[in-house]
């Protein structure tokens, strides 16, 4: 979806206007005054509004069966539950200052069908219902400062919506962490026992005490046989776990971790992670 095309699709909807007059006219209206029920604008200043306007009268709501600009959907109620979402997703780049092509970039991201991936997760570590409305998948690193952050809160998100929402883990330690291999292995082995998340959880919150003897501590607190985790730590099944994961990641451009995928794309934290996931469970359900 480029902005040539948004720009075509809002000028066609603004000509038809013209002729006939109408619900389009209003809408359009509507897009300059940035009045649009449920998007509080209160807080932007004059030329934010004005960007806003824009955006909203020029971007094609997210769902191709509806062909209009964003605030006409909006206005119109029409069958399309992501216009709304979209909508707060352009107001949240305005008060970030972004440029226009990050704006458009934001949006494509978030909304346009071709951004979504066929993310396979046979194998891999999931907890939530088997069919679910949401699948988020995070590649990441149980030595990177910035997974460790994030973790309490992407554990917050599940657990408020863990009847809608399937997580699954990836493991993508990576090079420049001399302990990020073999926690990922400690975590696999884990795994085995029926313990991943547990130990999951344990790895997050140590601050980076993951040396060998650290590893046995977090084992024999929650339970695991010893014998049996070192053993698969080092088994060929670990490490063909670890390997295609990190081929998985390539093939998606991952760069770095964490990387989360919400249905199938890519999330970008200038969004509000909740409030995705969330529009997500709201829309009608569709084959992933």
């Amino acid at each position: 979806m480029t902005l040539r095309w948004a720009v075509g699709v809002s000028l066609v909807a603004l000509s038809a206007a013209a002729c006939r007059g109408g619900p389009a006219d209003d809408a359009t209206r509507a897009a300059r005054e940035v009045d649009l029920p449920g998007l509080d604008t209160r807080e932007l200043t004059p030329r934010e509004k004005r960007e806003l306007s824009g955006y909203l009268g020029e971007l094609p709501s997210p769902c191709a069966t509806v062909a209009v600009p964003i605030a006409q959907c909006v206005l119109e109620h029409r069958p399309c539950p992501g216009c709304l979402a979209a909508a707060s997703t352009v107001l949240d780049a305005v008060r970030q200052g972004l440029a226009r092509e990050q704006v458009e970039a934001l949006y494509k991201k978030r909304f346009d069908p071709t951004a979504a991936r066929s993310i396979p997760v046979d194998g891999s570590p999931a907890r939530g219902p088997a069919a679910p409305r949401v699948t988020v998948v995070e590649f990441a690193d149980f030595e990177c400062p910035f997974c460790q952050r994030i973790a309490p809160d992407l554990e917050e998100l599940w657990e408020k919506r863990k009847t809608s929402v399937r997580f699954v883990y990836k493991f993508m330690p990576l090079s420049m962490h001399p302990h990020g291999e073999v926690s990922a292995r400690a975590a696999i082995a884990a795994q085995s026992q029926g313990k991943f998340w547990e130990m999951h959880r344990l790895l997050f919150a140590s601050a980076g005490r993951l040396e060998a003897a650290d590893l046995d501590g977090y084992a024999k607190a929650i339970g695991l046989d010893l014998e049996r985790l070192h053993r698969d730590m080092g088994s060929a099944a670990t490490t063909a776990r670890i390997e295609a994961d990190r081929k998985l990641a390539d093939a998606l451009g991952v760069k770095g971790t964490p990387s989360i995928f919400i249905n199938g794309r890519e999330y970008d934290a200038k969004i509000d992670m909740d409030e995705w996931v969330d529009s997500e469970i709201a829309a009608p359900a569709s084959p992933r």
